[in-house]
Order: structure tokens, then C-alpha cells, then sequence
């Protein structure tokens, strides 16, 4: 049996989204964040020594890091959202899995974190913006036709890069990049996304 540990308002939405996509079976515990504090509970430290989510227990093993645990659910229930190794396509869909959580987090990060600086933060606030817009425009033009990244129907990518999309959403660039907003809407308006938000919201 798959358990999987989520956290409100996390990234772990993708693979709670994921499983409700691949139709595996798993049990779900959903921990809540401190409302002072807006840091996890130490439930998830008992676990592992990060105490963060998602975090993955299944086949006596605790699985964390977003894209190892998609990468490694795909494989066993969902292949065909991976593409065959060898082959050019194989190589954009590493690329794209190592993106969303390392290129394209950084700058997502220091937008928030440095946010809360105030005016103390105000001076590397350009060169953040300016970082955004690079990894967004980079994400914009490597959406294919069919509206996916990577393959022509849901793929591992998606699942990965729908946050940093959805960042780019929130961050009001729509207008700006039209194809992620697409793809955006394209996600939330699956059944499967609308279930796990629903199980555990946003």
C-alpha cells in the first residue's frame, strides 16, 4: 500500500494530484501547517529527518523529493507518461523533471522569501523579477503544440512543471504567457486535479 504524507499549501498537491491520475491505490494522511509559525508539524520530522512533504512511504520505504517520487510511481503504474529511455525525448523529460524543482524554484523562493523583507528587500527585487521571467518565457516556449510539455498527453513533466506554471499564474502573467495559461487551466479543469485539491486543497 502507498501512504502518502501531504501538507496544506504545498507542493505535494502534484503527487496526490498524480495518484488520482494513475489510479493507484494509497492511503492518504493530510498534515496541516502551524498557524503561527506556517512551518509543518513535527509529525513529519518523526518520519524523516527534512520533515517535509510529500513524502512517500511504500514498499517499506520512505520516498522523499517531488520528482524522484513521480519518476518512481510512473514507472510502476503509469509508464507511458515517461518517455522511452534512449531517445531525444527522454532526455527533455530529465531535463524538465531536474527544472521544476531546481532552476525554476529558485527564483519562485527568493520572490517569496524576500517578499517579506519589505523595504529592506526592494533592491533585489529586479534582478529577482528579472530570473522569473526567464525561467517563465523558458517554460512558455517549450510547451508544445498539443498544449503539453514533453510528450502530447499528460506526462511526468506536467505533473512536475504545473507548479512553477501555477506560480507564474499567480504572479499575474497571464497575459504575458498565454500557452502556460493555457496549460494552467488545462490542468485544473482535470477531474483528477479537482479531486485532490478537494482531498487536499490548495
Amino acid at each position: 500500500m502507498i501512504k502518502l504524507h501531504h501538507l496544506n499549501r504545498s507542493r505535494s498537491l502534484r503527487i496526490l494530484w498524480l495518484l488520482e491520475e494513475i489510479g493507484a491505490p494509497y492511503e492518504f494522511v493530510l498534515h496541516e501547517r502551524d498557524v503561527k509559525t506556517n512551518l509543518a508539524p513535527p509529525a513529519l520530522l518523526a518520519l524523516h529527518p527534512l520533515g517535509k512533504s510529500p513524502m512517500l512511504e511504500m514498499d517499506s520505504e520512505i520516498i522523499i523529493e517531488s520528482a524522484a517520487i513521480t519518476e518512481i510511481l510512473c514507472a510502476k503504474y503509469a509508464p507511458q507518461m515517461i518517455p522511452p529511455a534512449g531517445t531525444p525525448a527522454h532526455i527533455r523529460h530529465l531535463e524538465a523533471m531536474h527544472f521544476a524543482e531546481g532552476s525554476a524554484m529558485t527564483p519562485v523562493l527568493l520572490n517569496l522569501y524576500v517578499s517579506k523583507l519589505g523595504e529592506a528587500g526592494a533592491p533585489l527585487h529586479p534582478r529577482i523579477t528579472s530570473e522569473l521571467d526567464n525561467h517563465f518565457a523558458y517554460m512558455e516556449s517549450i510547451l508544445r503544440p498539443s498544449g503539453h510539455f514533453v510528450m502530447d498527453d499528460l506526462s511526468a513533466a506536467d505533473i512536475m512543471l504545473s507548479f512553477p506554471a501555477q506560480i507564474a499564474m499567480r504572479l499575474e502573467r497571464r497575459a504575458q504567457y498565454p500557452k502556460l495559461a493555457a496549460f494552467v487551466d488545462m490542468v485544473e479543469a482535470r477531474p483528477a486535479y479537482q479531486r485532490a485539491v478537494e482531498k487536499g486543497g490548495v
